[in-house]
């Protein structure tokens, strides 16, 4: 697994991701994991972080601990919620640490954001696309879950829409960062996936390509993650964009398609300092 985008951090056995534009504007800890340095078995090796997946909840802990403590993230604040697939944003506070952990999930949200240091947003994945959002003026950070509903319900837009509506955040300070999914070789999808994207109103230049068998096409959630955060009002220079695929690095990082669903999850989290 290798990046000229992104940094790939070793310590030990743990491997994890961090991206370059959210760290460099010093106001968010953050960390994006892998499947490497963890303590789960069989096919939620090593580094799991789903509490919900079958996995054993001490095992996943340990694996919190680890993966947060290699960026100073204390494990008590983290946030998660209970995605499927929707364009639902909610505003999580102090008040929210513990949730999906110690206390009962969300549900149906799939994009948490925050004002309040000290809160670890948490969202998962295991080829669906990541997206991580930081204010460093208006101090705000926010993280939203992105598969092809997602993305073509726009929650890249809903998140950067709210950032604005309740914190007056400038979509020309949002540092942003699209971090590793499936890439555009390795997912095909069929017709009424195209028909959907097509009629969205999002800009898909360069989103779709011809696939391998008759009436499926190839899509590219990076591309299209992009295209949304532009159209949102974020510069193109803000944007981190992943070059790593879950597919194609299936032994180091959680894929769904590569395993048929027998996975563990992928983390990505962020806090503000």
């Amino acid at each position: 697994m290798k990046s000229t985008n992104l940094t790939v951090n070793r310590k030990g056995d743990l491997v994890y991701i961090t991206f370059p534009r959210l760290l460099e504007c010093g106001a968010v800890r953050h960390v994006f994991s892998t499947r490497l340095g963890g303590v789960s078995e069989g096919q939620y090796s090593t580094m799991n972080t789903s509490f919900s997946s079958g996995d054993d909840f001490t095992r996943v802990e340990e694996n919190y601990r680890r993966l947060c403590g290699a960026v100073g993230i204390d494990i008590s604040n983290l946030v998660l919620s209970r995605q499927t697939h929707t364009n639902n944003v909610r505003i999580v506070t102090k008040s929210d640490c513990g949730t999906g952990y110690t206390k009962p999930s969300f549900t149906d949200v799939d994009g948490l954001i925050t004002n309040e240091p000290g809160v670890a947003l948490v969202t998962q994945y295991a080829d669906c696309t990541p997206l991580l959002f930081c204010d460093p003026v208006k101090r705000v950070c926010a993280t939203s879950h992105a598969g092809w509903r997602g993305t073509v319900s726009g929650i890249g837009k809903v998140t950067v829409d709210t950032m604005v509506k309740e914190f007056g955040c400038d979509p020309n300070d949002i540092i942003a960062a699209i971090g590793p999914c499936i890439c555009e070789n390795c997912y095909e999808v069929d017709t009424p996936v195209l028909d959907a994207f097509a009629n969205s109103g999002i800009d898909i230049t360069g989103v779709f390509r011809e696939g391998r068998d008759e009436n499926h096409f190839m899509l590219n959630l990076v591309r299209a993650n992009k295209n949304i955060l532009i159209s949102a009002g974020i510069k193109e220079d803000n944007i981190d964009i992943s070059d790593i695929c879950t597919c194609c690095n299936a032994s180091e990082l959680h894929s769904h398609r590569a395993t048929g669903g027998k996975r563990g999850n992928l983390a990505a989290i962020i806090e503000l300092i």
